[in-house]
């Protein structure tokens, strides 16, 4: 009896750990200008894909988070995702925040070829970390710029840009501003400030109503200047390696015409089109604006399982 009892534990023990358990995330660095940038690795094992998802706009971290109020957690929900499939991810913090804040003295003072010279170290960090011949990037919102602008770098498999503007900076956040009615009181002020910007001209912010505050920030404006003069459809078409483009329908920040800006730049890429996914890659069907928003903030609500098919997919279909 007390061998049975002791075959059954056994057998309970088993059976109780998962046959095929997902690879642990553990950090990363790569180097940066003054110290050490900074990231999670999840290793998928030897000869599979490695995604570096490369962060979107403002202080948004690894996880795809920002102290602004955005919690969706979406870097970290489709890192997990990939891993489920086989698929290997390093996301990063951006030079000058969170864990990389050490990296440069100013975190503002930065311009794209900056962005695109870390990603290229990370894309080295991965290699030498994984084994793997090569990178895909992934590149959300900005991130989506930044990728392109790194384009056919050596070392680099293919590009994925999602929700990623296909027009200037200040063509999409005037857009942004104009859609939403209730703004009306600052639209004047938002195109003169984009125009003087564009120009390469700073803008006196005392002038400007307080709303506008830190989206013209007097601390990132040359940033700003800087990132008008890259047009991501341009981008997009000396791009020679595999890409995938990928747009949520219910995105309320980047829309359908930018994602077809960039296949119409670049008539090589998939361009896949999700209904009912917002910015932040979650599932909001028709809901309203509000109800899109709430979403930021709401890490428990799953990543949309066609974003990660999409993703998955493509990887896969070219190693």
């Amino acid at each position: 009896m007390r061998l049975i009892g002791w075959v059954a534990a056994l057998v309970a023990m088993i059976t109780a750990v998962p046959a095929t358990a997902e690879p642990a995330p553990r950090e990363i660095t790569a180097p940066g200008p003054l110290a050490d940038l900074h990231g999670t690795l999840i290793d998928a094992g030897k000869g599979k894909p490695v995604v570096l998802i490369v962060p979107g706009s403002g202080p948004t971290d690894r996880d795809g988070d920002n102290p602004l109020g955005v919690k969706a957690a979406p870097y970290r929900l489709l890192a997990e995702a990939l891993a489920a499939r086989g698929i290997g991810s390093v996301r990063i913090d951006k030079r000058g925040m969170f864990a990389s804040k050490a990296a440069v003295a100013d975190a503002s003072k930065v311009t794209v070829a900056d962005y695109v010279a870390d990603i290229t170290a990370w894309v080295a960090a991965a290699r030498a970390a994984t084994g793997a011949k090569c990178v895909w990037l992934l590149g959300h919102s900005e991130g989506g710029l930044m990728v392109l602008a790194t384009g056919d770098a050596p070392g680099v498999c293919g590009i994925i840009t999602v929700s990623a503007p296909g027009r200037p900076f200040d063509v999409l956040i005037r857009e942004q501003i104009h859609a939403n009615p209730a703004n009306a009181v600052v639209f004047d002020q938002v195109d003169a400030a984009l125009a003087k910007l564009k120009a390469g001209e700073h803008v006196d912010t005392a002038q400007l109503h307080p709303g506008l505050a830190t989206l013209f920030y007097p601390a990132v404006q040359d940033y700003l200047i800087d990132l008008i003069r890259h047009d991501p459809a341009a981008l997009a078409a000396r791009v020679k390696a595999p890409m995938l483009i990928l747009q949520g329908l219910a995105d309320i920040q980047v829309s359908e015409t930018d994602a077809r800006a960039l296949a119409a730049a670049q008539p090589k890429a998939k361009l896949v089109l999700l209904p009912g996914v917002n910015h932040v890659l979650k599932q909001v069907g028709a809901g309203d604006r509000a109800a899109n928003l709430a979403t930021y903030a709401n890490p428990d609500l799953p990543i949309d399982p066609s974003a990660v098919d999409a993703v998955a997919g493509f990887v896969t279909a070219r190693r």
